[in-house]
């Protein structure tokens, strides 16, 4: 109870400082809860989505593929209504009702805007159907009755501010078809997002299936008492072809599963990231604890003189650190839900619909949060609490601070040494690796071994690289920054924890950004060296491109030529016997016109005669290809054919990597029209000298079609360009939580400093030290300390990007560059940084009572 009570003391003592602690406890353990109760949020939404949507039993065609949004022909699998009268007449069959999905569709309105969501969520057409009142209610209107008529969410009519007689069109392979709608429908189960429409059956099967009498699903209910599962014995009984049947748990259990390998890459990813906040947090406990124990020493020294044993001065500490750790958690898992709110309304600003009544709060959710935060919290505080625990109580009576161990610090810097030399010779090894999966593990082990290097060897370069930082900023202001540049050397040990915890984040910042931009040198570089094509044709959403957007672009003045771009999935059986699922380029002879590629054998313009095709040269040494071989390709939905191999192509480039091409007429022979695929990309030419006409033209030629984009050769690498700035923007905004947790270190450090250097700042202001300069000395001790991170961190991660760039080179990425603006900006902000840190202990300390700080003991 002593013990509890000296801990519970020292602690409300220095609750100010504590606080600092608990703040990046509660970042921490935020951080890691609001992810968890996001993620069990948006898996609750989805589960009761699919739960209410599903029939009990669900029939659908066999290569029906429920993950597939977007099928290559552009139309759904379907199946004859006959299917529909099989299953209404079989036995414990209550009601069938025939249902046509596709998302496959764009929906317009009068002013040609998009209606589909912004989050990458579908835009889903069909036909209304009992099902549907299951999980929706129509609010407004009526729902369609003939071909004129359509029906939308409420969700979707809210967004966009469609009403009853608005006219949408509905873009599709099979063309585009105008309706007004009739009604709108509110769902009963919250919308994560989709766009969904409704019309009449004989509607839906003709304008998005090509005829009307097929179907994509049939729907059965059970009559009441027998189970789904014998539901679907009865049905599978009846059908005498091979169909795929899902009971409603299947159904619901495939879409749950669809959606949670995407919700698991999130989440861990956001856990990562948290973990990094954590890890950075424990620099910031480390140096904290080591602080106070040190301005405790003539404390501790006099309760072992007393009768304190070791175990107990130990324990002291580590209560201290339970204590914190506790409080910070349990208002880290507060602010973990609060985040998770916060994060459910932004998903709601950009389209994804989630409501607070799913709000899923597990109870593994707060247990994590609380062992996370006191076990990092404790774990951290061992080392200081182990320190003072071996205080001698005459040495602590005679000295206020805590010695320093030469011996120790001679074996840390050994250590240090010895982990960077090694984390340097595993990433130079990665660098030179000819193999991508040896050379991960390489690049894994240095990136690990070096961080954990530079951490150990800290204190060793705090004292060389702050003299550097020194040498062109402090010294030539004078007195006041060499005392600053002192301070930040008189405890190597702290200097160094302080800077490693910004160090991190800054170290992957950098990282990424070498990553980031060498992959858009090189993919610049090689457009540049194999693109021949002056514009590219594209989809947003990855459609399937329509024939009515093709046609437009053929018309278009000006245009030398049009190349189709479709991918075909066959089955590959090579010479050596292997048969392989494969997808294929079916194009247009021009293609090797508009993509110039290079052959180590045989000539690419031939690969486009009859019955030939290309392989990569990968494929081809793995197999034992050679030109004039003949593969036998199983079309998938097609019959089977012998191609003979033309050309083999080099995979020493980063666009087509791989890809085996045939002319279309040739996949056309074996595949039936309804299985043909529609393009995936078209490519055009313009006439010589009319580049920028046709540029013009073509966008004019598809505006009715929005998620169309024309793009030159210029657009496509501004367009990669943001795509990776994007996903670098996220991830530095993830890893702002690090770097806002290494600035409370900062802020911690300069405080505790400020308070054990109470004496001597008396004493400089007693002999004329002014107010403004003793805030300029702290300030620059906080700059130089910041900027030491982020040298070490900037230039640890350059390094990391330059051997993951080597890496990255096997695959075709072979341009390393190192992003300079962003370094420089990185570099320059981290003196912002530390000026911003040092602003309330600077303050603090110009407040100090002189005289009071002179007679500190």
């Amino acid at each position: 109870m002593t013990v509890f009570k000296t801990s519970l003391r020292n602690f409300l003592a220095h609750k100010g400082r504590m606080a600092l602690s608990a703040v990046a406890v509660l970042l921490s353990v935020a951080f890691v809860c609001g992810t968890l109760v996001f993620t069990d949020t948006m898996n609750t939404t989805f589960d009761k989505l699919f739960s209410v949507t599903a029939a009990d039993v669900t029939v659908s065609p066999r290569g029906a593929d429920d993950t597939d949004q977007n099928p290559r022909t552009g139309k759904p699998e379907s199946m004859p209504a006959s299917v529909l009268d099989t299953v209404a007449k079989t036995e414990g069959v209550q009601r069938a009702e025939g249902a046509v999905m596709s998302m496959s569709v764009t929906v317009v309105n009068a002013e040609n805007k998009n209606m589909g969501s912004s989050t990458g969520a579908p835009t889903i057409a069909g036909n209304w159907t009992q099902n549907d009142l299951k999980a929706m209610e129509i609010t407004s209107g009526h729902a369609p009755r003939g071909p004129t008529e359509v029906m939308v969410d409420a969700d979707t009519a809210d967004k966009h501010g469609l009403k009853l007689g608005d006219e949408l069109r509905t873009i599709a392979v099979t063309g585009d078809f105008t309706a007004k709608i009739s009604g709108i429908a509110s769902f009963e189960v919250t919308n994560p997002g989709a766009a969904v429409v409704y019309f009449d059956t004989a509607t839906a099967q003709r304008e998005l299936l090509g005829e009307e009498g097929l179907f994509t699903h049939v729907l059965a209910t059970g009559a009441d008492g027998l189970s789904d599962e014998q539901l679907k014995k009865n049905v599978a009984a009846a059908l005498d072809a091979p169909y795929k049947l899902q009971t409603a748990k299947e159904a619901a259990d495939a879409g749950r599963e669809e959606v949670g390998s995407f919700l698991d890459v999130m989440k861990y990813a956001m856990l990562g990231f948290a973990g990094i906040a954590v890890l950075v947090g424990v620099f910031l406990i480390v140096n904290t604890f080591s602080m106070l124990v040190a301005q405790r020493t003539r404390e501790i020294g006099l309760m072992r003189a007393i009768g304190s044993s070791r175990k107990q001065v130990n324990r002291s500490v580590l209560l201290e650190a339970l204590l914190l750790g506790v409080i910070g958690s349990v208002a880290g898992v507060a602010a973990g839900v609060g985040l998770a709110v916060g994060l459910m309304e932004l998903m709601g600003s950009i389209g994804m619909e989630l409501s607070t009544k799913d709000l899923t709060v597990k109870w593994t959710t707060p247990a994590v949060g609380l062992v996370l935060g006191v076990v990092v919290t404790v774990v951290a505080a061992y080392i200081p609490a182990r320190r003072a625990g071996k205080i001698s109580p005459m040495a602590a009576l005679r000295d206020a601070g805590m010695p320093a161990d030469a011996k120790a610090g001679r074996v840390r810097a050994a250590v240090g040494l010895l982990l960077t030399g090694a984390g340097a010779a595993a990433l130079v090894t990665a660098a030179r690796a000819d193999q991508a999966r040896q050379g991960s593990m390489f690049l894994g082990l240095g990136v690990v071994l070096t961080l954990v290097g530079f951490i150990v060897i800290g204190p060793l370069l705090a004292g060389i690289v702050v003299r550097m930082l020194s040498a062109p900023t402090l010294r030539l202001l004078g007195p006041v920054g060499r005392l600053a540049e002192r301070n930040a050397l008189r405890n190597p040990r702290r200097t160094g924890a302080t800077g490693a915890a910004l160090m991190i984040g800054l170290a992957l910042v950098a990282c990424l950004s070498v990553v980031g931009s060498s992959m858009v040198a090189s993919a610049t570089e090689e457009l540049d060296k194999s693109v021949g094509a002056d514009f590219i044709v594209s989809s947003d959403g990855g459609q399937p491109i329509v024939p009515q957007v093709q046609a437009a672009l053929e018309e278009t003045q000006g245009i030398v030529h049009v190349t189709e771009y479709r991918i075909v999935d066959a089955e590959l059986t090579s010479p050596d016997g292997k048969t392989e699922d494969e997808s294929l380029v079916a194009a247009d002879p021009t293609y090797a016109q508009d993509l110039r590629r290079t052959t180590v054998a045989g000539e690419l313009s031939a690969a486009y005669g009859k019955n030939a095709m290309s392989v990569g040269d990968s494929y081809a040494e793995e197999h034992g290809v050679k030109v004039g071989d003949t593969l036998t390709v199983a079309f998938k939905g097609g019959r089977s054919a012998q191609l003979k191999v033309a050309a083999i192509t080099s995979d020493d480039t980063n666009v087509d990597k791989g890809a085996m091409y045939m002319n279309i007429t040739t996949a056309a022979q074996y595949l039936p029209a309804e299985k043909m695929p529609q393009n995936f990309l078209l490519f055009a030419k313009a006439v010589d000298g009319q580049e920028k006409e046709a540029y013009g033209a073509l966008k004019a030629s598809i505006a009715d079609y929005p998620t169309y984009k024309v793009q030159n050769q210029t657009d496509f690498k501004q367009d990669l360009k943001d795509q990776v700035g994007q996903l670098l923007n996220i991830v530095y905004g993830l890893l702002a939580l690090a770097i806002i947790v290494a600035v409370l270190g900062v802020v911690n450090t300069l405080a505790l400093s400020v308070v054990e250097r109470t004496r001597e700042i008396g004493l400089m202001r007693a002999i004329g030290l002014s107010r403004r300069q003793l805030r300029r000395m702290i300030r620059l001790e906080s700059v130089v300390i910041a900027l030491f991170g982020a040298l070490l961190g900037l230039g640890l991660g350059m390094g990391w990007g330059a051997a993951a760039q080597k890496l990255l080179a096997l695959e075709g990425l072979e341009v390393l560059k190192i992003p300079w603006p962003t370094i420089v900006t990185v570099f320059i902000g981290s003196a912002f940084v530390g000026l911003f840190a040092a602003l309330v202990p600077a303050f603090r300390a110009g407040r100090m009572n002189v005289l009071n700080a002179i007679a500190t003991e």
